[in-house]
């Protein structure tokens, strides 16, 4: 089971990565794109990664729209779906 440390951790990582990729995860809920558990399992894929700090530093170098998710990332999927437009 996570900490509440690491899970805040995650779920920072799971939105800068989205907004990094031009997703605004907040709005993709509202229009109903994405649903409120899908984000919730994200953030639990999140935590299983067993090197957030490249992640970290991944989204450091980034400048401007990154046009998608590194291959490390275990949401990359969901969030190729997302900028599809596709419902999650």
């Amino acid at each position: 089971m996570t900490n509440n440390l690491t899970t805040k951790r995650h779920a920072d990582l799971v939105d800068r990565m989205a907004n990094t990729l031009g997703l605004d995860l907040e709005e993709k809920v509202m229009e109903g794109k994405l649903e409120i558990d899908t984000l919730g399992e994200a953030v639990m894929r999140c935590t299983g990664c067993a090197d957030p700090d490249s992640c970290e530093q991944w989204l450091a170098a980034q400048e401007g729209i990154a046009p998608a998710a590194p291959d490390m990332c275990r949401n990359a999927d969901l969030f190729d779906m997302l900028k599809r437009g596709k419902h999650v």
